[in-house]
């Protein structure tokens, strides 16, 4: 497979710049997945790497080679996109070997790769059938197997699953982590989904505005989030954060309320803490109080949202069922060891 690399990567159109200086390793076996909100330049830098669109400035490097000017057809990368984009009077078996066959490859070297992927993919019972024929799911691994027969350095993934409904991506994200295991592939995966990326992912990209704002493995986002936009953005639901003012021995909230903490903090101005990391105790027996508003059941988890008159609304999750009144008021405790302290710039304070 391939090690890509990214320096210094512009991409401007017009005069409109989206893509601001990228410098990324993306190694060999590597999957690595770009999230960031709509906008954000996720697609823009896939398609970068893939030649569909050619940067303003800076290089590609794919195994040691400049590709920067070179055409998609000489990357030697596969890219799976949203839509399927399958023929719909070709049966599974010769919309995967298409490319192949256009390549003027030998009949039974196309049929020995299709068989190939179709085995991975567990599509041997519908090489004969037409897309109108498969489930949704079926026509996303027909469109990865397509890729898999070409046997690239590395494959591009655009949001892959976002046409299919919510049990098909589930079992959909299965299936790929399971052939980035079998084939020890590099992958490279665009996502806005939080459960795709932390559940797929070896390594995370987080950007934002045409910039990385964080790059890391999954759980080190999720646990030590760089700046206040990853914080909020990695983990759902998201991470509560509220105005705060530094004191001698603590922090105080804009309604008066303080709370001691003893870990560096002279420039903290918001404080952060993951929905799971609350405790409900008794009014006044917590860090801070307020009305429980909205109680939501789930069976395997009680999220309950509890408004603080002039700080904010701060979600609670709680494991298992819980029985809560609404509009009772409660203390919020929150646990010292999982606090995120952020200073005027909204940068993490590590402690």
């Amino acid at each position: 497979m391939a090690q890509i690399e990214l320096k210094s990567i512009h991409k401007a159109f017009g005069a409109v710049e989206v893509i601001k200086g990228v410098d990324l390793t993306i190694t060999d076996n590597e999957f690595v997945i770009f999230v960031g909100p709509s906008g954000c330049g996720k697609s823009t830098l896939l398609r970068l790497i893939s030649g569909l669109e050619e940067a303003t400035d800076g290089a590609i490097i794919i195994d040691g080679e400049d590709v920067t000017g070179k055409p998609p057809a000489e990357r030697e990368l596969s890219m799976v996109f949203q839509s399927y984009a399958l023929y719909p009077h070709k049966t599974v078996r010769e919309n995967m070997g298409f490319a192949l066959t256009v390549a003027r490859m030998p009949r039974n070297d196309i049929a020995e790769r299709v068989n190939r992927a179709a085995d991975v993919l567990k599509l041997d019972a519908l090489l004969d059938r037409r897309p109108k024929e498969l489930s949704g799911g079926q026509r996303q691994r027909v469109a990865i197997g397509r890729a898999i027969v070409r046997e690239p350095k590395a494959f591009l993934f655009d949001e892959p699953l976002s046409n299919l409904d919510a049990a098909l991506r589930v079992e959909m994200r299965l299936e790929i982590a399971k052939l980035h295991r079998r084939l020890a592939a590099t992958m490279v995966y665009v996502t806005h989904d939080q459960i795709e990326a932390m559940t797929l992912a070896d390594k995370i990209v987080v950007l934002q505005a045409g910039r990385i704002e964080q790059v890391g493995v999954p759980i080190e986002l999720y646990m030590r989030p760089a700046n206040l936009f990853v914080a909020q953005f990695i983990g759902s639901p998201k991470m509560n954060v509220v105005d705060c003012s530094p004191t001698a021995d603590g922090l105080t909230f804009p309604n008066g309320e303080a709370m001691v903490y003893d870990a560096p903090h002279d420039d903290a101005r918001k404080v952060g803490i993951r929905p799971e990391h609350i405790t409900l105790v008794p009014a006044g027996e917590g860090d801070i109080t307020g009305k429980i508003d909205v109680i939501e059941q789930l069976g395997s988890d009680t999220f309950a949202y509890v408004d603080v008159d002039k700080v904010g609304l701060f979600t609670v999750r709680i494991v298992g069922h819980v029985e809560l009144v609404e509009e009772a008021t409660i203390g919020l405790r929150f646990d010292r060891d999982h606090i995120h302290l952020f200073d005027p710039q909204d940068n993490a304070i590590r402690s």
